[in-house]
């Protein structure tokens, strides 16, 4: 498995890779990998002929009051978990290999972006958008795959290929759970073991959700109350949004009908954490 911080050195052997006819996956990541990325880069490894993983804490997607500075890092555990996923080369770049100091140029996908982790968050996905489309056009994969944990951000990466043509195919990917039902995520750590039990309300509250939808309710009021009041009755929990949306555009869904995303964001102490599920119906 080769390492590189280089832009260049990633075009290199990618077209080496494309002059012997071989296929490129694409897993890109802010590191501090877990079981859910490994399971990703395993997927595009069984799928492709040669692997790519970024490794790459984007600071454009940090709002003003973030955890950019204090963001975890493992770089040495990260390759460990490439290694063993089956990953080929590790894109691990500096910031000012990805943005020169006058960058100007960014990527945006309206509407999609708006709702959900849109609201608190206003500039995250333009800065998930632009960091994507750069990493895209450096790797020129054939197939890209991501965590369905964060569905909205699966849903902008689609539009965003659909609106501009590029042709690479999105692979979304089943989310990855602790024992105890808590989705695997890096900020999972920032929890201490009082928060990390109370964590349990998010996957517990998308448990009954889909739960009511698969038992017949379609009335979206009634399905997120039930999931509000699961969430409320834990003291540590701050709810951020909790909503019924359709799966593609991320619009309000005020009756379960298509497909389907409830969705909830919760502050578990000052660690927001997000878990979703996803039904046709």
């Amino acid at each position: 498995m080769r390492v590189t911080g280089l832009i260049k050195e990633v075009r290199e052997q990618v077209k080496d890779w494309r002059r012997q006819g071989l296929s490129v996956g694409f897993v890109p990541t802010m590191g501090f990998l877990h079981e859910g990325h490994e399971s990703l880069i395993a997927r595009a490894a069984a799928e492709n002929d040669k692997v790519v993983v970024s490794d790459f804490v984007n600071p454009i997607q940090f709002g003003e009051h973030e955890d950019l500075s204090t963001y975890p890092r493992d770089f040495n555990q990260d390759q460990r978990v490439c290694a063993r996923a089956g990953a080929d080369l590790i894109f691990h770049p500096e910031k000012e290999e990805m943005y020169a100091p006058d960058f100007s140029t960014y990527t945006e996908v309206e509407n999609v972006s708006k709702g959900l982790c849109g609201k608190s968050r206003p500039t995250h996905f333009r800065g998930v958008c632009t960091v994507v489309s750069k990493l895209f056009h450096i790797v020129l994969p054939d197939r890209a795959y991501f965590g369905q944990k964060d569905a909205q951000q699966l849903a902008v990466i689609r539009r965003m290929v659909r609106d501009m043509d590029m042709d690479i195919e999105i692979v979304g990917c089943p989310i990855v759970r602790e024992e105890d039902g808590l989705a695997k995520s890096s900020r999972n750590t920032y929890l201490n073991p009082e928060e990390r039990t109370a964590a349990l309300v998010l996957s517990k509250a998308v448990a009954q959700g889909e739960e009511l939808i698969r038992n017949g309710e379609r009335d979206a009021g009634v399905i997120l109350a039930h999931m509000r009041n699961t969430i409320e009755a834990e003291p540590l929990a701050k709810i951020d949004y909790v909503e019924l949306s359709d799966a593609d555009s991320i619009e309000p869904l005020q009756k379960a009908e298509g497909r389907v995303l409830g969705a909830v964001a919760v502050f578990i102490g000052t660690t927001r954490l997000i878990d979703n599920f996803m039904i046709e119906v």
